[in-house]
C-alpha cells in the first residue's frame, strides 16, 4: 500500500513540473506520501548543477559542537561552541581561550550558546549579540538573547563588558529541545530572532497563539525594546515582539541581498523541513498544518498540509535534512553561485544549494555529501568563501574557495 502512495505522489508531482522535468537529487521514499505539493516544485526539485570546482580547507578544528560563525570588520571570526564557550578565530585558524564576561549557560540537549549577530555599528559601539539556553527556575528553561561590548586584547583574547540580557522567551517549559536561536539584523537596524516550540506537546499547541513566545519568529529594537510598527502591538493580549507565528524550530536565518526580506529554515516533523519568507502578522501553520508525521508514525492533528489563512512554506524536504544555517551567496570568488540560497543539513550531512527564480526555487543540488559531517552553520565570508561550521565534539571550520 505504501509503495502505491509513493508511486501516486511521484505521478502527481511529475505530472505538475512537466513531462522533461529533470530528476530530484531526492530519490528516498516519502514519509508522507498522501501529502502532495501546493504547487510545482514546493519540493523535490529537479537537480541542477552550477558546475563549481571547488575545494575544502580546515580553517579551525577541536571546537565542541560550533553552532555558529559571525565575522567581525577586520577579518576576525566569532564562533559559538554549544556548550558554553564563545572563541575568536583568526584567518590562519589559531582559536583564542574562551571569551569571558558571558551569563551563564544552560548547555543540555539542545540547549547551549547558539546564535551570533555583529552590531550593524560595530565598528562605533563594539557589540555583539549572542542567543543561548536559560534555566531561570530549575528545570525550566528558554531562549535569550544577550549583547555586550566585545574587547579584545593585545594577546588576541577576548572579553564582554556591561553584558545585557535583552530578552527572554516566555512561557519557560521543562524541555531540553527545539530552542531556535538564530539571529538576524535588518537593514533598518531591527534585530530577528528565531525561536522554537520546545517540542513537547505544551509547547507546540502554543505555536499559534499570540499570548506567548514558542514557535515564533520576533522583531526588536537593538536594545531589546519592541518595535511600534510590529504587527501584534495594538491587539489586545498578544505578544507585542511577534513578527510571524506557527514555526516548529528555525534553525537558519538570513536577508535576502535582493529584497532585503528575512528568510528562514526550520525543522519541521518527519517529512516537513521548510523554508519560509516570514511576513508581518503571518501564520506557518505548525501544527495545525505540515507537510510531515509524527517521528513515531501517524498524522499530526488532522493531517492536513493546506488551509485557509495559513501560509505555505516556499519549499519543503520529505524525507527530511535537518536544515541549519542559511546564506544567500551574493559573492564574486564564485560567480556561478550568485543568486544561491546554501543551507547546512544534519540528518543529510550536505550542503544544500537552491537555485532561485525571484521567491521560487527551481533547482536543487546537494555538495559535501562524501564528508559525512553534519553542517550546522554557513556563512559567506568577506573573501567570498563559504564557512562551514561542523557539529561534532570535534568539530571544525571549513572553507570552501576555487579549486586551482
Amino acid at each position: 500500500m505504501r509503495r502505491l502512495l509513493f508511486t501516486a505522489a511521484v505521478a502527481v508531482l511529475a505530472s505538475a513540473c512537466g513531462p522533461t522535468q529533470a530528476a530530484s537529487v531526492e530519490t528516498r521514499p516519502p514519509n508522507a506520501p498522501n501529502l502532495t505539493p501546493a504547487f510545482p516544485n514546493q519540493t523535490r526539485a529537479p537537480e541542477i548543477k552550477a558546475g563549481v570546482e571547488f575545494e575544502v580547507k580546515t580553517v579551525a578544528e577541536g571546537l565542541a559542537n560550533p553552532w555558529a560563525i559571525a565575522f567581525l570588520p577586520d577579518g576576525k571570526m566569532l564562533v559559538t561552541e554549544r556548550p558554553g564557550r564563545l572563541r575568536i578565530v583568526t584567518a590562519d585558524g589559531k582559536l583564542s581561550e574562551p571569551v569571558t564576561g558571558l551569563p551563564a549557560v544552560y548547555a543540555k540537549g539542545q540547549g547551549g550558546l547558539l546564535g551570533l549577530a555583529i552590531d550593524p555599528a560595530y565598528a562605533k559601539n563594539g557589540l555583539i549579540y549572542w542567543s543561548y539556553a536559560e534555566n531561570p527556575e530549575g528545570k525550566m528553561t528558554n531562549t535569550a538573547v544577550a549583547r555586550g561590548k566585545l574587547v579584545i586584547g593585545s594577546d588576541g583574547q577576548g572579553r564582554i563588558e556591561n553584558a545585557q540580557v535583552i530578552f527572554h522567551q516566555a512561557p519557560s517549559l521543562e524541555s531540553t529541545l527545539h530552542y531556535g536561536g538564530r539571529l538576524v539584523f535588518a537593514r533598518d537596524g531591527k534585530l530577528f530572532i528565531t525561536l522554537g516550540e520546545r517540542s513537547i506537546l505544551p509547547g507546540r499547541v502554543q505555536a499559534e497563539r499570540l499570548d506567548g513566545l514558542l514557535g515564533k519568529v520576533v522583531r526588536l529594537n537593538s536594545d531589546g525594546s519592541v518595535p511600534q510598527d510590529n504587527p501584534f502591538v495594538k491587539t489586545p493580549g498578544a505578544r507585542p515582539e511577534i513578527w510571524s507565528i506557527g514555526h516548529r524550530n528555525v534553525q537558519g536565518a538570513a536577508l535576502n541581498p535582493a529584497t532585503g526580506k528575512l528568510w528562514t529554515v526550520e525543522h519541521g516533523a518527519r517529512g516537513g523541513d521548510e523554508l519560509n519568507i516570514p511576513q508581518a502578522g503571518k501564520d506557518y501553520g505548525w501544527p495545525t498544518i505540515t507537510y510531515g508525521i509524527e517521528y513515531q508514525g501517524g498524522p499530526i492533528g488532522a493531517g492536513i498540509s493546506a488551509k485557509d489563512g495559513l501560509e505555505q512554506p516556499v519549499y519543503y524536504w520529505d524525507p527530511v535534512i535537518a536544515p541549519s544555517g542559511l546564506a544567500f551567496y551574493n559573492a564574486g570568488l564564485f560567480p556561478k553561485w550568485k543568486g544561491s540560497l546554501f543551507i547546512g543539513g544534519l540528518a543529510s550531512t550536505s550542503l544544500t544549494r537552491l537555485t532561485l527564480d525571484g521567491d521560487k526555487v527551481v533547482g536543487e543540488e546537494r555538495l559535501l555529501t562524501e564528508l559525512k559531517e553534519r553542517i550546522r552553520d554557513v556563512v559567506v565570508g568577506p573573501d567570498g568563501a563559504l564557512y562551514l561550521a561542523t557539529d561534532s565534539a570535534d568539530g571544525r571550520i571549513l572553507k570552501l574557495v576555487p579549486k586551482g
